[in-house]
C-alpha cells in the first residue's frame, strides 16, 4: 500500500543536504584567505586578556561574509584554546532589527535560561558582563546585517556596546564584528562610533570569479552526494553561470535544484540538461527575508514554493488553491481572492517569485504562472515552515 515511501532514503545522487544549505560551515574556505588573513591582522592582539578587537566586513549578497565569520571563529577558538576562552555569538539583526531583540538574543545565546522580560538595555549589558566574567570568557560578537537594526532603531547600541569596560576596572570583555552588505556602513556612524571602531577594522569581499564558484560548487558537491555523480561538465556551467554576478548563494541554488532534478527522474548523476538557470534572475533573495512577511503572504508563499520544488511553475489558480490547503494546515482563515492576489503581487515586487501570462491550458482565456529564480524553492519551504510552525 505505501510502496511509494521506498523512494525516501533510496536517492541515487543525495547523501547529505545540509552541505546544500547556506549555514553550512566547511572546513576551509574558498577564495578567502586573504580576507581571513586581514581579519587575523586586525585580531593580532587578541591574545592579550585585556584586549578587544574590531572589523566591520562588508560585500554583496553571495560573497561569503557570514561563512568568513563562521570560519574565522572556529578557528580563532581553536587557536586560542588553553591561553583565552572564546565564546562566539552570531546575531542577525534582520531578524533581530532593535537593540533589545540583539540584547536579548546575546544573553540568550550565552545562557539560554535567561529570562525573556523585564530587564533595561543597561541592565542586560551588566548581566552579559557578569556571564562573562563569571565564566573566565571574552566574548566574539558578530552583528550580521546591522545596517538593518541602525536604520530602524538607532546606533546607540553599537556605541554602548563599544563603550562596555569605559568607567570600569575591566578590559577586554568583548570584540566585535559588524557585518553588512551596505559598502557606505560607516557613513550611518557618527564620527564617535567610527573612530573607536578604527581605520585599519574594514574588510572588503568582492564577488567570487568564476575560479572560485566552481570550487565552491565542488566542494559542495563532494559533500553532499555520491562520488562521481557530479561531473566537472555540471560544475562548469554552474560555475559560468554563477560568475555573471558572482554570487556563490546562486552556484549552491543552481547545484541544488540540479540534484533534485535528476533524482526526480531517478538518474544516477547529473546531466547538464538538469541546470536550468534563469535568464531573468537578479539578486539573490536572502533567506530571512522571510520572516518579515505578513502571515498570509508566508502562507502564499509556503503553497507557491512546495508546487516549485517539484515543477518548474504554477498557475495562479492552483497556488490559490494550494495556499487554502497551506492555511487549514496551519490554522488560518483563508483570505478572498482579490487579497490573495495583492499578496502575490506584492511577493512579486519583492522579487521573490516572477509571474507571466500564459494561454490558459484549459477553457478559453489566459492565466498567470508563477515562477521563482532568485531563491531555491526547498530553502525557502524549511524556513517558512520553521517560522510558521507554533512550535
Amino acid at each position: 500500500m505505501a510502496d511509494y515511501l521506498d523512494r525516501i532514503g533510496a536517492g541515487k545522487i543525495l547523501v547529505d543536504r545540509s552541505p546544500l544549505s547556506y549555514d553550512w560551515t566547511p572546513s576551509t574556505l574558498v577564495g578567502r584567505d586573504d580576507s581571513l588573513s586581514e581579519l587575523a591582522s586586525i585580531f593580532s592582539q587578541i591574545e592579550n586578556p585585556d584586549t578587544s578587537c574590531k572589523a566591520v566586513i562588508t560585500g554583496p549578497v553571495g560573497s561569503g561574509k557570514t561563512v568568513l565569520t563562521q570560519v574565522f571563529a572556529n578557528d580563532l577558538r581553536r587557536h586560542l584554546e588553553g591561553r583565552r576562552k572564546i565564546v562566539h555569538v552570531h546575531v542577525n539583526c534582520r531578524n533581530h532589527p532593535s537593540g533589545p531583540q540583539v540584547l536579548q538574543q546575546i544573553a540568550i545565546s550565552l545562557d539560554e535560561r535567561h529570562p525573556e522580560r523585564g530587564f533595561s538595555a543597561g541592565e542586560m549589558i551588566q548581566s552579559i558582563k557578569r556571564y562573562l566574567r563569571t565564566h573566565g570568557a571574552h566574548m566574539l560578537l558578530v552583528l550580521d546585517e546591522v545596517d538593518v537594526m541602525i536604520r530602524r532603531d538607532s546606533t546607540d547600541l553599537i556605541y554602548r556596546l563599544l563603550r562596555i569596560d569605559e568607567g570600569q576596572n575591566e578590559r577586554g570583555t568583548m570584540s566585535i564584528i559588524l557585518v553588512s552588505q551596505d559598502s557606505s556602513l560607516l557613513r550611518l556612524f557618527e564620527p564617535a562610533i567610527i573612530s573607536r571602531l578604527g581605520a585599519s577594522s574594514r574588510v572588503n569581499l568582492h564577488p567570487y570569479n568564476k575560479t572560485d564558484l566552481l570550487q565552491i560548487a565542488r566542494q559542495r558537491a563532494e559533500a553532499s552526494c555520491i562520488k562521481g555523480s557530479i561531473g566537472e561538465d555540471v560544475l562548469g556551467k554552474i560555475a559560468r553561470y554563477a560568475a555573471e554576478s558572482g554570487d556563490a548563494r546562486l552556484a549552491i541554488e543552481l547545484l541544488e535544484a540540479a540534484i533534485i532534478r535528476a533524482e526526480k527522474e531517478g538518474k544516477g548523476e547529473v546531466g547538464i540538461e538538469d541546470i536550468h538557470p534563469s535568464k531573468i534572475r537578479s539578486a539573490s533573495v536572502e533567506p530571512n527575508q522571510v520572516d518579515d512577511l505578513t502571515e498570509h503572504k508566508k502562507l502564499i508563499l509556503l503553497a507557491i514554493c512546495r508546487r516549485l520544488k517539484k515543477e518548474d511553475m504554477v498557475s495562479s489558480g492552483d497556488a490559490l488553491k494550494l495556499y487554502h490547503v497551506v492555511c487549514e494546515e496551519f490554522g488560518f482563515e483563508p483570505r478572498g481572492y482579490t487579497t490573495f492576489w495583492k499578496h502575490v503581487k506584492s511577493l512579486e515586487q519583492s522579487g521573490m517569485i516572477e509571474s507571466q501570462t500564459a494561454s490558459a491550458t484549459k477553457g478559453r482565456g489566459r492565466t498567470q504562472h508563477i515562477t521563482m529564480s532568485n531563491m531555491s524553492p526547498g530553502v525557502l519551504e524549511t524556513r517558512l515552515s520553521s517560522v510558521l510552525s507554533p512550535n
